[in-house]
């Protein structure tokens, strides 16, 4: 069964997922597992996801033959990035606000799980704007 969902719904499922797999692993552990752990998590949910999708990308009319490769594309509306970092760097937002324009994408989610509490490793994007 397909499931329409708004935004703020598949946002607020997927920080639910993120924090429920945050509060059985804790923090320090590489940035494979939580991402392992986060679909096992939106399956069980039952919220569709791609993992480590490739994107695509074109300069000047030619694909090139690097693509990026997203973490996550959940529902086919939300790019999440994992990190299990010491925190953001410019970087990380760099990555994100990439994949989203690549993907003609409107929302994102940087999810850091290295910190003592999820709310603090949360960044939400949207339209090229953090939230």
């Amino acid at each position: 069964m397909r499931r329409s969902w708004t935004y703020n719904e598949l946002t607020e499922a997927v920080i639910g997922s993120a924090i429920e797999v945050h509060r059985h692993l804790g923090p320090g552990l590489l940035e494979k597992v939580y991402e392992e752990a986060l679909c096992h998590e939106l399956s069980v949910r039952g919220i569709p996801y791609k993992r480590q999708v490739l994107v695509p990308i074109v300069y000047k009319g030619v694909k090139l033959s690097t693509p990026y490769r997203c973490d996550l594309w959940v529902a086919d509306m939300i790019i999440v990035e994992n990190k299990s970092t010491s925190g953001f760097t410019p970087i990380d937002m760099a990555q994100l606000l990439g994949y989203l324009k690549l993907t003609d994408q409107r929302l994102g989610l940087l999810i850091n799980f290295n910190v003592k509490f999820l709310k603090h490793g949360v960044k939400r994007v949207a339209n090229g704007m953090v939230e």
